[in-house]
């Protein structure tokens, strides 16, 4: 497999690995908790998985599960997660853990949510047992509300030696917006919560990406900058594309037509054509074309993350953008003064 999303994630992988030593290299009894967001496709899948992986000490108990899209029921996650382990082993009610496990056979009668929540979480220390363990929550926008309450409740459990990790797209992709944005701050706001923002791969991780695949030589950086332009820097589109272009050599990349699920909503048709920026914002928007994360334009800018922040939103409410990926396709498009020129 091509390693597209690990280019440019070494300090995100360094911190997941800081946090797993709180829980199992200090003896902490209280979970750690890591919260990745990011767009579709950005990698945050491919990021845990990598980091899970490299564990050391490796996790004595490792629990992941993730949301029934297309028939979601509540306590998803925690479903996902008896559904390959023996629930007869657990000293639980067996109606209770029918409703969790969410059995075809389970009684009609069921507990009042706030009494399910908390056998939830019992059953959860239950299979952490003495720990150290992983909990990986995938795609917490598509989990239903129960299985968010049981997130949060296990991110403040007390004496669970566990490093909850929560991978999530942007609030506005959920399927309840205004619940995941709660959920979400309320997990940022745990002492000692990482949170972790994936963003697009620079122009440079693209061309690394390219070095590795088609060789050592230096690549043509026209080659390089069409290939981020036309994939946005997106993990998953350009793992896309190379697959559907392998054998065709370079020039295919940037001149061959792009599959119709791989071809992204140009920004032009609702960003303004001529947006007012400020100099700053310019800087700005060129460390966001350079892939940089806020925490890494404001070490480079020389200003504080909140601020990079409040530019981030108003250059997406300027330039009529969704994403910070598609502000920098914008200013690459409209080829904005200076926008390129920040390094880190």
């Amino acid at each position: 497999m091509i390693p597209v999303s690990m280019v440019g994630r070494v300090g995100e992988l360094a911190e997941l690995d800081r946090a797993w030593s709180t829980v199992a290299g200090t003896g902490r009894s209280a979970p750690a908790v890591t919260v990745i967001t990011g767009a579709a496709g950005v990698g945050k899948s491919r990021l845990v998985a990598a980091a899970v992986e490299g564990l050391s000490p490796r996790p004595a108990v490792i629990l992941t599960g993730t949301a029934r899209v297309h028939d979601p029921a509540p306590y998803d996650w925690l479903a996902a997660v008896l559904s390959v382990r023996d629930v007869g082993v657990l000293d639980l009610p067996s109606d209770a853990l029918a409703w969790l496990a969410q059995h075809p056979a389970a009684p009609r009668e069921r507990y009042a949510p706030g009494t399910l929540l908390r056998l939830a979480v019992r059953t959860v220390r239950s299979l952490v047992g003495a720990g150290p363990a992983v909990l990986v929550v995938e795609d917490l926008h598509d989990l239903d509300p129960a299985s968010l309450n049981l997130v949060v409740e296990l991110a403040t459990a007390p004496q669970l030696p566990a490093l909850l990790v929560v991978a999530s797209r942007p609030p506005a992709d959920a399927v309840a917006p205004d619940l995941t944005r709660r959920v979400l701050a309320r997990l940022c706001g745990v002492r000692s919560a990482v949170r972790q923002h994936l963003g697009p791969l620079g122009v440079a991780e693209v061309a690394e990406i390219l070095t590795q695949v088609y060789g050592d030589s230096p690549l043509p950086a026209r080659v390089c900058a069409g290939v981020w332009q036309r994939t946005g820097g997106n993990p998953y589109a350009l793992t896309e594309l190379l697959a559907v272009h392998a054998g065709r050599g370079l020039e295919a990349l940037v001149r061959e037509p792009l599959p119709e699920h791989l071809r992204m909503p140009s920004p032009r048709a609702t960003a303004p054509p001529e947006a007012e920026l400020t100099g700053r914002e310019v800087e700005v928007l060129g460390c966001l074309v350079a892939g940089m994360s806020n925490k890494q334009a404001a070490r480079a800018l020389g200003i504080s993350v909140r601020t990079v922040t409040v530019h981030v939103s108003n250059l997406l409410r300027k330039t009529g953008s969704a994403s910070r990926t598609e502000a920098a396709i914008w200013a690459v498009q409209h080829r904005v003064p200076g926008a390129g020129q920040v390094r880190g």
